[in-house]
């Protein structure tokens, strides 16, 4: 049982790692202005390279969760890590050839796919190992994808264009190698505890004959076509929406206010500005998880998704008349503190909601509210920044509202949803 004991908190770590790994594609924002300068794209065409990494990200999740129990955490984890580090191989093609049709099949398709098999392996394997710390080590392990923002911004890629002399062509070669080196080998760690496992002093809640009758006959069609689920999957995409504008879009908007407070100040400068934005931002994303996770143990999902949404809308509205780069900043790291909050309490919301054995099916079709949310907000934000292109004064304000839409919607959906299983509700 000892051996057990270390052997789940070896694959927990392993598994945040592979999700750091993953992760550094939250770090798109840092390239978005080299590459449209280098190659002349618009803000929507370029940004269409990470809305598609996103979009096959959660629609590859919900087949993971689909094909995990008959492939094995080990063979889709690895091939997740793979599969991302090839679409960064194919990118650096891509723009050596100046194709944006290959990169987005390269960064958009192929390496979306490896992010969403190996998303979705560590989360569903690990919380199997932890049934009696659910919000906590789910928290910790999707604590590792937005931590991956931080490494790339502030480590990996500034030390990459340094040694390549701005070659992006080079950079995502690199990048590609490092990925690959490290996330393979975490994903080959992945695996499913022993038949009937428990952790030392933990009790496994006794459920009634009624309850575990409902929850035997519970079908994933059942599950999936559950006014429950609805709910779960809005306010999860709508709070992603809102998010990924600022993941997406941040480094450039920071820039923005800057240029606007000091028309001197110089491009490096605003480039270093828009990388410390990224970092720093993506360590709260990170703590979101790991904080938000473990708060909803204590005082339930459904509450925990209630604060972030409400507290959110507040946040943007006073957004709308910042002008202040510093306060923006601080405002964005919230956002952000809120944004990975959502997938930190989403994995363990779903686990109390619909039984364990349900729980890749379900979470993995949940996360294409993750794909479709990766459409709506970057494109949204980009569109607004294009429209308002000679009145960027107006980008921030609009971009700003259309979250706060988005979050007074999700606030509303939270308000119908309780924390009561699907077979409780049942009974």
């Amino acid at each position: 049982m000892n051996n057990l004991y270390l052997n789940r908190w070896f694959i927990a770590i392993m598994g945040t790692l592979l999700q750091l790994v993953l992760g550094t594609v939250y770090a798109w924002s840092f390239f978005q202005k080299p590459i449209i300068s280098e190659y002349g794209w618009s803000n929507v065409q370029t940004m269409w390279i990470f809305s598609l990494a996103i979009l096959f990200l959660g629609l590859s999740a919900a087949v993971g969760g689909l094909i995990l129990p008959k492939y094995g955490p080990k063979k889709l984890a690895s091939l997740g890590a793979f599969l991302y580090g090839l679409g960064y191989l194919m990118s650096a093609y891509a723009m050596h050839i100046s194709s944006l049709s290959l990169f987005y099949i390269g960064f958009g398709v192929i390496g979306g796919i490896g992010l969403g098999l190996g998303y979705v392996t560590p989360v569903a394997t690990v919380s199997k190992w932890f049934p009696d710390k659910k919000g906590f080590i789910t928290g910790m392990v999707v604590m590792g994808f937005g931590l991956g923002a931080l490494a790339m911004s502030k480590l990996i890629a500034p030390l990459l264009i340094n040694m390549t002399n701005d070659n992006m062509v080079h950079v995502f070669f690199y990048i590609a190698i490092v990925l690959m080196v490290i996330g393979i080998p975490a994903g080959l760690s992945m695996k499913n505890p022993p038949s009937g496992f428990v952790p030392k002093n933990y009790t496994p809640p006794v459920k009634s004959a009624i309850s575990q009758d409902h929850e035997n006959n519970l079908t994933v069609t059942r599950s999936l076509l559950s006014t429950k689920f609805l709910g779960m999957w809005l306010i999860f995409f709508l709070n992603i929406s809102a998010g990924i504008m600022f993941i997406s879009l941040q480094s450039p908007m920071i820039q923005d206010l800057f240029r606007i407070q000091d028309a001197s100040i110089s491009t490096e400068s605003l480039a270093v500005a828009g990388a410390t934005l990224i970092a720093i931002s993506s360590l709260f994303n990170g703590i979101g998880r790991f904080f938000w996770g473990g708060i909803s143990d204590k005082i339930g999902r459904i509450q925990v998704f209630r604060l972030i949404l409400s507290t959110q809308i507040l946040v943007f509205t006073f957004m709308i008349f910042t002008v202040n780069p510093w306060v923006f900043g601080a405002l964005v790291c919230y956002v952000l503190l809120c944004y990975g909050g959502g997938f930190g309490a989403m994995p363990s919301y779903v686990l109390d909601v619909f039984h364990a054995k349900l729980m890749p099916v379900i979470y993995g079709v949940i996360l294409t509210a993750w794909a479709l949310g990766g459409i709506v907000g970057p494109q949204v934000a980009a569109f607004i920044r294009d429209y308002y292109t000679h009145t960027p004064e107006l980008i921030g304000p609009r971009t700003y509202m259309a979250g706060t839409v988005l979050l007074s919607i999700g606030l509303l959906v939270s308000l119908t949803l309780s924390n009561k299983s699907i077979t409780e509700m049942s009974v």
